[in-house]
């Protein structure tokens, strides 16, 4: 099926491409500085109990920015008259692969690390009898984070 597209003035076409750049920085950059910069150095300088705490509240506002940013990126590209068919499609589906990721960790895994916490005591997970499934899910988690890691990168490229 052939969609049928308004000519869009080429003001609204830059702009449209700018917030669509603008939006896949924002999310690959909140991905790349929360994985590889905030929760490292939370955990280097607080007792881990207390830094899972902090990044658990840190990835829980990490889900709702990849949520925000996803809906905003495919309205975006709905709206892009710059975009032949097939790139269109393949930015489209980079999303929801991303997108994918995202809820995977923030619907998935999260709430069972988080009861798995909890279900530890102050003891801390390491030393309670949940510490192997809660390293299985978090090695899971960093595996998706990655993931989404290297698209947001290829987004970004290929949002230009």
């Amino acid at each position: 099926m052939t969609e049928a597209r308004t000519p869009v003035p080429s003001r609204s076409v830059s702009r449209i491409a700018a917030a669509r750049l603008l939006v896949a920085v924002l999310w690959a950059g909140t991905l790349w500085v929360l994985g590889y910069i905030a929760a490292p150095a939370v955990f280097a300088a607080v007792p881990s109990t207390v830094a899972g705490d902090v990044v658990a509240v840190l990835l829980h506002r990490l889900g709702w920015i990849s949520l925000g940013c996803a809906a905003a990126m495919l309205v975006l590209l709905r709206w892009s008259g710059d975009l032949d068919a097939g790139r269109r499609r393949f930015l489209n589906l980079l999303v929801l692969a991303m997108l994918a990721c995202a809820l995977v960790m923030w619907i998935g895994l999260q709430p069972g690390m988080a009861q798995m916490r909890e279900l530890a005591g102050p003891g801390g997970v390491r030393a309670s009898p949940y510490w192997t499934q809660f390293a299985v899910m978090h090695g899971v988690s960093q595996l998706f984070h990655v993931i989404e890691s290297v698209l947001a990168a290829v987004l970004v490229l290929k949002s230009r």
